[in-house]
């Protein structure tokens, strides 16, 4: 009779769910339209950024040095200027992101093995995109320097060879979309928790199932189960995505993946449930969710490391499941990962899954009676 209970209440969630387009769209549209926006346009990478050129040098090796940026796919050059005057108006309007200045002296200096000057003028105005911009300068800059000295036949005292593990050509897109799994399960799963009891509530049918045969556990877990079975279902599609449109190896275990999700969705229902049962109007949920879900996002090390902030906020972020959910997921996806690697994420995860939903059912029975 119990599980009977607890099915009916399930079934009628679900209804109520999936009988309204607009309901039906919040389930499904929006985790496609923000995976595909934010997979594609949330990048670090820099590509054809506008570049302008004053050569000062009219010698072969300045020239060299301006070829090795044309032929680069992360730079274009849009202009050769010949008057620094000309540079300042071109960056403050945004059209050129860095200038390259070319001393008269570069090639003759070169030639004589002394010090050639080359400045290089960037917007920093988005000190992200500078700092990439920059970085990507001192790699052809040094590439261009090692072939110079090649052809002296001078060998450099020290080979730097660099090799990326987990993510051999360093590519943002691989960073971004392995955490939107978390992020995007997160706010379906957590809205359509978060208004269930408030929708109760506010259509007034919330009076008339109290008085049915099921008790507040019952209910509770009936709300429950709807959420934990489409973020589930959510989770799934974005995994699927992520391997086979975005083509981002899994290289650890399915198994253990999900084993993350479950905990993770537990804690997030529990989240969910809570905000349902303080929250009087759908709006009041709507405001209760908004409110835990932008603080967990910008704690979770989504975009930003947890070690770069300041050591209160990273103390803080140890109650956030988003954080613990980040580092399973780009273990399993990008690292390969066992169970006993991911154990210090898994189990705070649990204890955050239990607590949360024994609060829940505290604040349920306590607005009941």
């Amino acid at each position: 009779m119990f599980f009977l209970h607890i099915l009916a209440l399930i079934k009628k969630e679900f209804l109520t769910l999936f009988k309204d387009p607009k309901s039906r769209f919040v389930v499904i549209g929006p985790p496609i339209i923000q995976l595909i926006v934010f997979g594609y346009a949330c990048t670090y990478d820099l590509k054809n950024a506008n570049i302008v050129i004053l050569n000062h040098d009219k010698g072969h090796l300045s020239r060299e040095l301006i070829d090795r940026f044309k032929n680069s796919d992360v730079f274009r050059v849009i202009k050769e200027v010949d008057d620094e005057r000309e540079i300042t108006p071109l960056i403050d309007s945004k059209d050129a992101l860095m200038a390259l200045n070319i001393h008269s002296d570069f090639t003759k200096n070169l030639l004589n093995g002394e010090s050639a000057p080359l400045q290089v003028i960037i917007d920093g105005r988005n000190s992200n995109t500078a700092a990439t911009a920059l970085n990507y300068t001192r790699t052809i800059v040094k590439g261009f320097i090692a072939k110079w000295l090649d052809k002296k036949d001078i060998k450099l005292p020290m080979n730097l060879e660099i090799r990326p593990w987990h993510n051999p050509n360093l590519d943002s897109q691989w960073f971004m979309v392995t955490g939107l799994v978390g992020q995007l399960t997160l706010v379906v799963t957590i809205m359509v928790t978060a208004l269930t009891i408030a929708r109760e509530r506010e259509t007034g049918t919330f009076d008339q199932l109290l008085v049915t045969p099921l008790r507040p556990v019952e209910i509770l877990i009936g709300k429950a189960v709807p959420g934990l079975l489409i973020g589930l279902f959510e989770g799934s599609f974005i995994v699927f995505l992520a391997v086979f449109w975005f083509k981002i190896p899994l290289e650890g275990h399915l198994w253990t993946l999900y084993l993350g999700l479950l905990f993770y969705l537990m804690a997030v229902i529990g989240v969910g449930l809570t905000i349902s049962s303080l929250a009087v109007t759908q709006q009041q949920a709507l405001m209760g969710a908004f409110i835990f879900i932008v603080p967990s996002v910008v704690l979770s090390g989504f975009t930003t490391p947890i070690a770069n902030m300041p050591q209160i906020m990273q103390d803080i972020s140890i109650l956030n499941p988003v954080r613990h959910f980040m580092v399973i997921l780009r273990g399993v996806f990008l690292e390969g990962s066992e169970l006993e690697v991911l154990l210090p994420s898994l189990w705070p995860m649990l204890f955050l899954g239990v607590t949360n939903l024994c609060i829940a059912t505290w604040l349920f029975k306590r607005r009941i009676y």
